[in-house]
């Protein structure tokens, strides 16, 4: 009876493209319980399969708990999704870490207003070696209790997640066009408000091959969420028409040092670095008014974070 449960559940995240971490948290239950669910050595007690079953009829109108006795063909007819999803393997978000979303959304909850906002990046330009771009990413928390952000480059659109993990937040994405994997780790502050954090960037440069390319990266804040979804939406695509092209004003070279740095076997050898890392030391992640870090670039910070965004005539291509 376990096990045939354990198909029917799985059958029913699918249908709601839920994980097993985020049904624990909505359901206020310890993952553990709902692994047992899922792995069929134990069923839900009548209390929380009553809870179980009321979650699902928020999301599915008509669901009940008699929907549990059907077979899965019609538990699929009951959930609204096509028969062969009662056959198929596990979906991508069943499948997602449950820790990770455990804890990320939990952190959500604590720090997600520490990070929305508007943000600029500076980073490299992967296809012009020696140039410098800026893009422009609004970050708030969406109904599901995780943050997205929405970046913008010229044309280059890339949507994902950002999930606080550990005093660090780590960023998935993927480009609207292309599809095309975005990854990120950052570092976080410890301040109720970040204004500046930086990290490492790995994605596919927007060349012929899409070649495989990681970077240190810079995000300063420059703005904030008004509470109004259609005019943050309306702010982010005004500051997606900027111009990405960095200027010496807008990316000084004390900013663009500290984004570049000799690395390999002859720099370890000097004492440097063997390989790209954004060590916590050296971070210049911070609040308000505080340089958290020592040493790196924060003592320049404070001139640079008062150069805001301006949208320029000429574009340079993004990538």
């Amino acid at each position: 009876m376990a096990h045939a449960f354990a198909a029917k559940l799985d059958l029913a995240l699918k249908a709601l493209s839920m994980s097993r971490s985020r049904l624990a948290a909505e359901m206020g239950v310890d993952k553990s319980i709902i692994g047992r669910w899922g792995r069929g050595s134990a069923r839900p007690s009548a209390e929380n399969l009553a809870r179980l079953t009321g979650l699902i009829a928020q999301r599915v109108a008509g669901f009940t708990t008699l929907d549990w006795d059907r077979d899965p063909p019609g538990l699929a007819d009951a959930l609204g999704v096509d028969r062969g999803v009662a056959s198929a393997g596990p979906s991508l978000d069943s499948a997602f870490h449950d820790a990770l979303l455990v804890e990320a959304i939990e952190a959500t909850a604590r720090l997600g207003a520490t990070y929305e906002g508007f943000f600029r990046s500076t980073r490299p330009f992967a296809s012009v070696p020696g140039q410098f771009l800026h893009d422009h990413m609004m970050v708030r928390r969406a109904p599901d209790g995780l943050m997205r952000f929405d970046l913008r480059c010229d044309t280059v659109r890339v949507r994902g997640w950002v999930l606080p993990q550990r005093g660090q937040l780590v960023v998935i994405g993927a480009e609207d066009a292309s599809g095309s994997p975005a990854f990120g780790i950052f570092n976080g502050v410890v301040s109720r408000r970040a204004d500046i954090i930086d990290g490492l960037l790995l994605a596919c440069a927007l060349d012929s091959a899409r070649t495989p390319t990681a970077c240190a990266i810079v995000f300063e804040r420059v703005g904030e969420l008004t509470g109004d979804a259609a005019l943050d939406d309306a702010k982010i695509d005004a500051l997606g028409e900027c111009d990405p092209a960095a200027t010496p004003a807008s990316a000084p070279a004390a900013l663009t040092a500290y984004l570049v740095r000799d690395i390999g076997p002859a720099q370890l050898a000097l004492g440097g670095d063997w390989l790209l890392r954004m060590p916590l030391a050296g971070s210049v992640a911070r609040g308000p008014g505080i340089d958290q870090r020592p040493g790196g670039y924060a003592h320049a910070f404070p001139s640079h974070v008062r150069v805001m965004s301006m949208p320029l005539k000429a574009r340079a291509g993004s990538g």
